[in-house]
């Protein structure tokens, strides 16, 4: 149901839009759009209302009417996006003489029948939404619904023979609770349990709770949920700790009042199971007292930021790979075969099964259900295997598994509901670009209002990390500078958002032999093939379609592009397209906001991409093309551009004035004039430079110049070859978050470099010559998490010492310090997550360094957190011996290290 009110929210603004804008519709159509508007809105009334009950629990009758009134809805859209789309808009300037008389005469010819279309398009709409009102009133009926019983209390109530995997997460919750008998400290702790749905959270917490209560005086397990009524669940806690209260007309200051009085002279043990907002927690909070003899409280949240707020997050593990064995083993077979799979032939298919469920019981748990009703068959066991994620079939266990996952679905607002939704465009186990997506949601117009501060780009940004912190995608970290950039869908959550998107007609799976649905129109398409398998699209209507992802197709099932008429995304990176199914009617998608067609094989962008006047992402990287064609530059909506190091840009580029994401740009020595351009694009948030050759110093300096005016970026990157750059007079814009500057050289630590820095959570810089305090500076770097230091220390002869002292560098994973001539020593307490070390080690520091018991002072010991190190070996000098002592001393200072990192000494 949030679908159709994503669409409805974008259709009211868009008829607003369309009675105050001069678009010159016929006589009487304003009239009848001024009587749609009010009826949306009143029709939206009643969406908000359906949208707030899980879908098992709305009456059929509404849930058709909501049905009907998507559709209506997409219709009404596409209709008056037609209308935008022909009749407005400044058009291509045509040729002079009668060549351009004609083609003028034509245009407008095409503006009278497309406003004339609208009119009749109206006129059916009205009648449409007139019998949708009418309809609903009709059949609407009122009928007490059965209260729904929770699947997650059967948590509470397990047995503690059936639990699988739980005693180490219980022991370290307990450690961090209690020491030895007692509490561990005079007034106590709070644990709150963070995780996905399924996890076991409240298992866990069930678990610990029952070890551990009657060490207190009073104790409680109570329920919170979504949309809790504060006042039965305060009751329910005063019921708990053996008070029993009557009175109706307390309110919830009073129970409140109630329970700090019942609790301040005794030592409590309180679970607080399942909160989903911080305001729910500090009003919990506020019963709890601090100055009593010592309690312990746990909580339960799948939502990162409640439990950071509550205090005392513990990030819930899944289950490893033979405590998923013992479980899916014992639920199939039964405890007399001692968890082990007795028929051989099952095991592979069984470790694939558990693969996909990633350690989450309650998937194991629901798989397990299916397979224990099936015989020990292979190809059955294969069967469920290649049904997790694209749609499970029905059983109560599967049900029960949807619903308590949905919770967390349901507890979304409707824009992060179609968000979610829309991941089913993608594969299963596919790895989801960040990037990507965010410029599909813009494309669809899941990202419509900007906000104080922040363009669509980073409110969609910031709806991707909601999604991440309420555990509904898994984020991917790139391992070299530690930051986000794709996620991934547990297979459950992928299965849930699957059966919601086919009950909504989100998006249609076209997969290998997959029949394609005959009964409802097409909106969004996914196609995929691993075959020559035909897809049978073929037949299928594509008039309505408006995204069309495709993944792995051979050259013949790709449908015509000129099928499409109200395409807004088209993503076919890595398709191979057929003869008849080449770019050239590409032009022809006029709706298209989002374009990717790298790795698609084809040798050229055709020159009428200058005619997708709405176009917002062009993505072409991997493809074939040396250059883009001229008329690209009239994409004034183009917002993204990815291209790659040797595709060659226009002239004209700073005419694409809303562009914020231009990456990578090829400069060379004919480009000047695109250098002097790049002034005129001051939206640009990213920005990524190929620059040769490096050494033209005109060019550094015209390089310099530009993006000095370029106070919007937040990410830059340039690669240079052929010579170096000077970069001085370049000041970083304050809202930096990442810069990676290769061979663009600075003579001394920037003043610009400081802590006022706050979003900088990765630098690649190098500078001539650093000094100790600069190297403190960079440490006060509040959020920066990947360092890339080149100093020119060995070149200028300078044998400088540092020293890396306590506290610095806080948040920093990943760290290469080159150029050194002398050596950097690590103090206790700095860089307490430090992961990954680079550094150039000389062979005549070993002696000076060394102490009086022949180790090597590096303090890597220090780094209490480091996974992996790297060592550039310098001899300069050295004799054979020297240098083998040398690296025999290195090689011990880093296998003696707690975490007994990996390790490579190159030189």
């Amino acid at each position: 149901m949030e679908v159709v009110m994503g669409v409805m929210s974008r259709l009211i603004l868009k008829i607003g839009d369309l009675l105050v804008g001069e678009y010159k519709l016929q006589k009487g159509v304003k009239g009848k759009i001024m009587f749609l508007q009010p009826e949306l809105e009143s029709m939206q009334g009643a969406l908000k209302e359906i949208t707030k009950v899980p879908s098992d629990q709305i009456d059929s009758q509404d849930k058709a009417w909501a049905s009907d009134v998507r559709e209506l809805c997409y219709d009404i859209e596409d209709s008056i996006d037609t209308f935008m789309v022909r009749c407005t808009g400044i058009e291509p300037a045509g040729p002079d003489g009668m060549r351009g008389f004609i083609s003028r005469s034509l245009d407008l010819l095409t503006r009278l029948r497309m406003r004339r279309k609208v009119a009749t398009d109206i006129r059916d709409i009205k009648r449409r939404v007139i019998e949708a009102g009418e309809r609903r009133e009709r059949y609407k009926i009122d009928v007490d619904k059965p209260a729904a019983v929770d699947p997650r209390l059967l948590a509470h109530y397990k047995k503690a023979t059936e639990l699988v995997g739980i005693d180490e997460a219980r022991d370290e919750v307990i450690n961090i609770l209690v020491e030895g008998d007692g509490v561990s400290s005079q007034h106590g702790k709070v644990v709150s349990i963070v995780g996905f749905g399924g996890l076991g959270k409240t298992t866990l917490a069930n678990v610990v709770y029952e070890k551990i209560k009657e060490k207190f005086d009073c104790w409680a397990f109570v329920i919170v949920s979504q949309n809790p009524d504060m006042r039965k669940f305060f009751k329910g806690l005063l019921y708990e700790l053996g008070k029993n209260v009557n009175d109706e007309t307390l309110d919830e200051r009073q129970l409140i009042d109630q329970t700090r009085k019942l609790l301040q002279t005794k030592r409590y043990c309180i679970v607080i199971d399942d909160i989903w907002s911080v305001s729910i927690w500090d009003m919990i909070r506020c019963a709890l007292p601090d100055d009593v003899g010592g309690y312990i409280i746990i909580t339960t949240t799948r939502i990162l930021k409640v439990a950071e707020q509550v205090g005392g997050a513990y990030m819930m593990k899944p289950l490893c790979l033979e405590s998923s064995r013992k479980l899916l083993y014992r639920r199939i077979f039964g405890n007399e075969e001692k968890y082990k799979c007795l028929d051989e032939h099952l095991t592979e298919v069984s470790d694939r099964i558990l693969k996909k469920c990633a350690g989450v019981p309650l998937a194991i748990i629901t798989i397990a259900s299916l397979l224990a009703n099936r015989a020990r068959d292979k190809m059955d066991w294969y069967e469920v295997c290649n049904s997790i994620g694209t749609g499970l079939e029905y059983s109560l266990d599967v049900e029960n598994m949807r619903k308590i996952l949905a919770y967390s679905y349901y507890d979304l607002p409707p824009h992060l509901r179609t968000c979610l939704l829309y991941l089913s465009v993608f594969p299963e186990d596919s790895a989801i670009e960040k990037f990507r997506l965010i410029w599909m949601w813009i494309a669809e117009g899941f990202v419509q209002h900007e906000e104080k501060g922040k363009g669509l780009y980073e409110l969609g940004e910031y709806y991707f990390n909601e999604l991440i912190n309420k555990s509904l995608i898994q984020p991917v970290y790139d391992s070299y500078e530690a930051i986000i950039v794709s996620c991934r869908v547990h297979d459950m959550v992928l299965d849930l958002v699957h059966s919601i998107s086919s009950e909504e007609n989100f998006v249609t799976m076209l997969i290998n032999e997959h029949n394609a649905p005959q009964e409802q129109k097409v909106r969004r398409l996914l196609l995929q093939s691993n075959t020559d398998q035909a897809i049978p699209c073929a037949h299928m209507n594509m008039l309505q379609v408006r995204s069309v992802v495709a993944f792995s197709l051979a050259f013949n099932l790709m449908p015509a592009l000129g099928t499409f008429k109200v395409l807004r995304v088209l993503d076919l990176k890595s398709c191979h397209l057929s003869q008849d199914c080449d770019l050239k009617h590409l032009g022809n998608l006029f709706h298209l906001r989002y374009l990717g067609i790298g790795r698609t094989y084809s040798d050229q962008l055709p020159d009428d991409v200058g005619n997708l006047r709405y176009l917002q992402t062009l993505d072409v990287v991997g493809s074939r093309f040396l250059s883009l064609p001229s008329t690209v530059v009239q994409l004034r909506h183009l917002m993204c551009l990815c291209i790659d190091q040797n595709t060659r840009v226009p002239n004209g580029i700073g005419s694409l004035t809303s562009l914020e994401d231009l990456s990578t740009l090829y400069i060379c020595d004919d480009s000047m004039n695109i250098l002097e351009e790049l002034c005129h694009l001051t939206k640009l948030r990213v920005l990524e430079i190929f620059l040769f050759p490096a050494g033209n110093v005109t060019f550094g300096k015209s390089l310099v110049m530009s993006l000095c005016k370029l106070q919007k970026v937040q990410s830059l990157t340039i690669w240079t070859t052929g010579g170096e750059c000077n970069f001085d007079a370049w000041v970083a814009p304050r809202h930096l978050r990442r810069l990676q500057l290769q061979y663009c050289w600075f003579s001394r630590l920037p003043d610009w470099v400081n802590s006022s820095l706050q979003d900088l959570s990765s630098l690649w810089i190098s500078v001539r010559e650093l000094h100790q305090d600069d190297l403190e500076i960079l440490g006060r770097l509040p959020a920066l998490r990947y360092l890339y230091l080149m100093v020119d220390h060995e070149n200028l002869k300078i044998p400088r010492r540092f020293v890396i002292g306590t506290s610095s560098f806080p948040c920093l994973v990943g760290c290469r310090l080159l150029g050194f001539l002398g050596a950097v020593v690590f103090q206790q307490g700095a860089m307490m997550r430090l992961e990954i070390l680079a550094f150039n080690f000389h062979a005549g520091e070993v002696r000076e360094i060394t102490s009086s018991d022949g180790r090597l002072n590096l303090g890597l010991e220090n780094l209490l957190s480091l996974q992996e190190v790297l060592v550039y070996f310098r001899s300069r000098g050295a004799s054979v011996m020297e240098v083998e002592e040398a690296k025999a001393a290195l090689s011990h200072a880093i296998e003696i290290h707690p975490s007994h990192p990996k390790h490579d000494i190159w030189g």
